[in-house]
């Protein structure tokens, strides 16, 4: 395993929608998330929402209380998910919005988002192709910049 990855609410819930989630189970990474994202994700499966915790992904728990600034500015899942990387000395973090990718940036975080993941997922072989994974995200309600989507494939080279 090359290196772990602290996983956000928002890219795993993505994932469950366009049915990529043993796609990057496949990847060579170590995936945790902090207790408080995997609590999110347990509520919105009460509510209805599809189950979004894989079994490749390992709850961890944040060693220290979040701290108040970072709670007030992001959401308790992204302030768990920045303290818990830089807890365990983990590099990258995987967060979609953009208050939270800032902040993790700002603590010297590398971030990627869903699309990354399903890049690498491309890079490494495992599918053919992203389009078909940006489509569907597109087809079930999930706001991508039409840019940042154009950048993304044509990189990929799509």
């Amino acid at each position: 395993m090359d290196e772990r990855i602290v996983m956000n609410t928002g890219p795993l819930i993505a994932l469950a929608r366009i049915d990529a989630l043993e796609i990057i189970g496949s990847l060579p990474f170590g995936f945790v998330a902090p207790a408080e994202v995997c609590a999110e994700l347990r509520a919105g499966e009460q509510q209805g929402h599809l189950p979004a915790i894989p079994g490749w992904l390992r709850e961890c728990v944040v060693g220290a209380p979040l701290s108040a600034v970072a709670v007030s500015l992001l959401d308790a899942g992204e302030a768990a998910v920045i303290q818990l990387a830089l807890e365990q000395n983990i590099s990258r973090v995987c967060i979609d919005e953009w208050k939270g990718r800032r902040a993790a940036c700002s603590a010297g975080l590398n971030v990627i988002g869903t699309l990354g993941l399903i890049g690498l997922a491309k890079a490494r072989h495992i599918i053919p192709a992203m389009r078909p994974y940006v489509e569907k995200a597109l087809a079930v309600g999930i706001y991508y910049d039409l840019e940042l989507l154009e950048e993304v494939l044509q990189a990929a080279g799509e």
